[in-house]
């Protein structure tokens, strides 16, 4: 699936000229087609960093998947997104009893009932560890994890 930009947005909200007004309306309504609502499936939003590499880890990565989407940084370095990485091992819509992959976006774990905090550590893991094992690319959880 393509992005959703900001100008295809305003687009089919028949914004012809924005204001900063309409900018954040639009900038809204893109993360709520891709986050669950809180309210109705426990989530933390986006779980995992994109990764930053070195450009010849880059070079190696997208001759092995060409096409993979990469943002260049300036000190030389390339940020790959991590639901990319996580969607192409399969975990996207994945489900494991109360835990899950969102279905619309592969960067939030949700808890769709009685997960624990311990099950989504768990199931962070089993990401980072497919992630790591396909791609050589180690994911930094951005949300905080306290200790029970």
């Amino acid at each position: 699936a393509l992005p959703i930009s900001i100008r295809d947005t305003l687009k089919e909200m028949n914004v012809a000229h924005p204001d900063i007004h309409d900018i954040s309306r639009a900038i809204i309504q893109i993360r709520q087609s891709k986050l669950p609502d809180p309210a109705l499936i426990g989530n933390a939003g986006s779980f995992f960093k994109n990764p930053e590499t070195e450009a010849d880890t880059w070079q190696r990565l997208s001759e092995l998947h060409p096409g993979m989407p990469h943002f260049p940084l300036p000190d030389g370095r390339v940020k790959i997104p991590a639901g990319w990485l996580i969607e192409q091992c399969g975990w996207k819509g994945f489900r494991e009893g109360d835990t899950g992959c969102y279905d619309k976006q592969a960067l939030v774990l949700v808890n769709y009932g009685n997960a624990t905090g311990r099950d989504i550590y768990e199931l962070s893991e089993k990401i980072m560890k497919s992630v790591f094992e396909k791609f050589g690319v180690e994911l930094e959880r951005e949300v905080n994890v306290v200790k029970e």
